[in-house]
């Protein structure tokens, strides 16, 4: 029950905080979210562990719920959700199909940088 109890307050937290956003940012953080969902075949390296996709998502959308209002835009989610690790302070990484590893926030920061040129943003 209590693990119950607590997947609700975070979804809520996740929704109260997402109030203070404007709806452009929702939207770059989600197409954030999806570029991650679309990497089938890549590995999201947590804390020295291999993650696959949906693993990363469900993470990354815990992280949002818990850091809360300090997210009010898609290059704060980077910082505070998609870079490091708050346990260990460790970065992210994506290592892809071919063996090529790179750190997440690089790889969601130029992601987020073709989603506002596509965009007329920036």
């Amino acid at each position: 029950m209590s693990r119950l109890f607590a997947v609700a307050v975070l979804a809520l937290a996740s929704v109260a905080n997402a109030v203070d956003r404007l709806p452009a940012e929702d939207a770059r953080i989600e197409y954030l979210l999806a570029v991650v969902g679309s990497l089938h075949d890549a590995q999201f390296i947590r804390n020295g562990t291999a993650y696959g996709t949906t693993a990363a998502i469900k993470h990354l959308r815990t992280k949002l719920g818990i850091v809360g209002s300090r997210v009010r835009t898609a290059e704060d989610f980077i910082r505070y959700c998609g870079s490091e690790s708050a346990v260990s302070g460790k970065p992210y990484e994506i290592r892809f199909p071919d063996g090529q590893v790179v750190r997440s926030a690089d790889f969601l920061r130029q992601k987020l940088s073709d989603f506002d040129r596509a965009n007329g943003r920036r």
